[in-house]
């Protein structure tokens, strides 16, 4: 019997017969399907080229029924907010040929530069549903090119609020509401041409819809709409029942709020299972900070339902999932609930990442066989300025994001040089595109040696980037990410990964930290960057990992044979590095990790201040600081971070010493 005769074949609250209700669930994929490459072949901005869209089929409440199979997971969770946006802003007045463009963070989208199109669908007058595609826009205006200012404290610094607003009436356009946001923009011209390509991805889905209206008349169409997220629902309440009732809670962190100094800012989330529902609760979590790493209620939301979901892979995703959550986000004002007009574009970057991570921690507890570690961020760089290889200095924009490493899962390595959970459908953009779209040569782009957290199943390792300017006038450089000092995190006894961070190197001078957030930095030509992304957290004890298995990963180049020394106890002799010829000392691996169990629980309790100084003197590395001791500096200049330290200590101490076993209680 097929999952779909279990659930709902003989059941009468389906009224479609099995055949006529698989093809439409399918037709409604393949439309939203459509809708991409729609975009995919018309789009005019490097980033939207590179997959940062998502589109949607929504129903004539605005509830989601079919996301795309490569949509990007930040946007899942939120695109029916935007329509029911729509709806509630317009009410009675909208009208076939209508099509609506909405931006706004507060009425439960994400941030600023994502610009949903959102097009009513009628059929025979009569409103059944709509279409919507969601697209990053390169810039929407505000202080810095590419519109990531991390001084930015309210919106008014960060781009262009569009409330929902018509520019399409009736079917008659209107070019001056149009103007009026695109001429908002640094590339106005980009900006028209993606907006007219979701435009036409909307059109796309209304002309398939009415296809299938005709064939299978107006009636069937909505009610398959309706029994599709009635389906999704019931089996996922079926599949949430078999779960055991109880309560889990954790806490994953941003960096620091920059109005309060040095400390890490918690995300508290708790989770209860009762019966077929799960409930959510981020009302522990810190107040809103004084940057842009804020996020609002729809991608807070979008982030709970994207951890959740990554433990049931095989369910479909629409609103029928959505009811299965009862969410408390807590008080309004805080860094996963903020409110007009907070700053909240960095989101992505902040509070988001840490929800999505300290879901999957809870779920890996209920479902271990599933577990699973942190996982990589995702991390902006944004060059922009004018473009001297031009005759007439056009601006350009040099907007890269990296791939970087999944968190070790049970039983498996995690995955290396993969987009982040904020958008695993997102493309690594070609170098050669880049290169030829601004004056930014990229210098070398590798996997990042040592950058996957080490545990009995390692992280997936993250990248390594660099550039070089080339012919740059007026140019600025600003930075969007995180986890320079709450690190990637390894859980069940496994280490952290390495410290976000771009290094920057004025042309003639000296490579200077400048750290995992900051924007409006002038830069020139010669100027040299580069940056790690991080790998994945470790999962489980690093000691434990089979010797063969750490020599394969030297030779791989995931780790060095330093760090498999420091981090795993596996010595590793080096014959001939171009023959990938090495060898290991067994022996000596027994030794070594006897020492390293007896010494480890040791270090957590050194005196940070020590450790740094050893740190300043060159006898210990970032890596040492973060694995052994669980110290943290400004990696900058070298200075203790006490209270960070302190913080950083007492989670390493819950997610990784306190798996680990005592000295001599396991097998060598």
């Amino acid at each position: 019997m097929t999952l779909q005769q279990k659930i709902g074949a003989d059941d009468p609250a389906y009224s479609l017969d099995p055949v006529t209700f698989e093809v439409l669930k399918n037709a409604f994929t393949t439309i939203v399907d459509q809708m991409a490459e729609q975009i995919l072949r018309t789009c005019h901005s490097f980033v939207m080229y590179a997959r940062d869209f998502s589109s949607a089929l929504c129903d004539r409440d605005g509830n989601t029924v079919m996301q795309g199979s490569a949509d990007i997971a930040v946007h899942v969770g939120t695109l029916h907010f935007t329509a029911k946006a729509v709806i509630e802003a317009f009410g009675d007045d909208i009208g076939p040929g209508d099509v609506f463009a909405v931006n706004d963070p507060y009425l439960g989208g994400t941030h600023f530069c994502d610009v949903r199109i959102v097009r009513p669908i009628f059929a025979d007058g009569e409103l059944i549903a709509f279409s919507q595609s969601n697209g990053h826009w390169a810039d929407i205006g505000g202080s810095v090119p590419g519109s990531f200012d991390v001084n930015a404290k309210e919106h008014f610094g960060e781009g262009l609020r569009i409330p929902p607003v018509r520019f399409v009436h009736r079917g008659r356009a209107l070019p001056d509401v149009v103007r009026l946001i695109v001429s908002n923009t640094r590339a106005p011209e980009a900006a028209e041409g993606d907006l007219h390509a979701q435009l036409e991805a909307t059109r796309v889905a209304e002309i398939e819809m009415l296809r299938l209206v005709g064939k299978y008349g107006r009636a069937t169409i909505v009610t398959a709409m309706a029994e599709v997220q009635d389906y999704v629902e019931r089996l996922t309440r079926q599949r949430v029942a078999e779960m055991p009732d109880g309560s889990w809670e954790t806490t994953d962190y941003l960096d620091f709020d920059p109005a309060k100094g040095e400390g890490l800012v918690p995300v508290k989330v708790r989770m209860t299972i009762k019966g077929d529902r799960i409930a959510y609760d981020l009302s522990g979590s810190a107040e809103a900070v004084a940057t842009f790493l804020n996020g609002t209620f729809g991608s807070s939301f979008s982030g709970l339902v994207t951890g959740t979901k990554m433990f049931f892979p095989d369910l479909p995703l629409n609103s029928g999932f959505y009811r299965v959550l009862d969410v408390e986000l807590g008080p309004p004002g805080t860094v996963v609930n903020a409110v007009w007009p907070t700053a909240v574009t960095g989101f992505c970057s902040g509070s988001y990442g840490k929800v999505v991570n300290a879901v999957f921690e809870l779920w890996s507890q209920v479902q271990p066989k599933r577990a699973m570690a942190c996982c990589v961020d995702i991390e902006y760089l944004l060059v922009g300025g004018k473009d001297g290889r031009t005759a007439g200095n056009d601006v350009f924009m040099w907007y890269d994001w990296m791939v970087g490493g999944w968190g070790g899962r049970n039983g498996k390595d995690g995955s290396s040089a993969t987009s982040a959970v904020f958008g695993v459908g997102e493309a690594v953009q070609p170098l050669e595109g880049q290169e030829r779209l601004c004056p930014v040569v990229t210098s070398e782009h590798q996997i990042a040696t040592d950058s996957g957290g080490p545990g009995r199943f390692r992280g997936g390792c993250g990248v390594r980037k660099g550039g070089t300017l080339t012919n740059v006038r007026g140019t600025v450089m600003s930075y969007c990410c995180d986890r320079s000092r709450s690190v990637t995190w390894g859980m069940q006894g496994g280490l952290p990964s390495v410290p976000h961070g771009v290094w920057l190197t004025p042309a003639g001078g000296e490579p200077r930290f400048m750290g995992a957030i900051f924007s409006n930095v002038p830069v020139g030509e010669g100027d040299f960057f580069t940056r790690p992304s991080a790998g994945g957290g470790g999962l489980g004890d690093p000691l434990e990992r089979e010797p063969a298995a750490v020599l394969e990963d030297v030779i791989d180049e995931y780790v060095s044979v330093e760090r498999a020394l420091k981090d795993y106890g596996v010595v590793v002799r080096e014959i001939d590095r171009e023959l990938d010829q090495f060898e290991l000392d067994l022996d000596a691996t027994q030794a070594a990790r006897r020492s390293i169990r007896a010494a480890r629980l040791g270090w957590l309790d050194e005196d940070p201040e020590d450790v740094a100084r050893r740190y300043r003197a060159g006898e210990l590395s970032m890596l040492d600081l973060v694995r052994q001791y669980a110290v943290i500096l400004d990696w900058g200049n070298g200075t203790l971070l006490s209270k960070t330290t302190e913080e950083f200590r007492g989670m390493f101490r819950q997610r990784t010493a306190g798996a680990w076993q005592p000295a001599g209680g396991a097998a060598e």
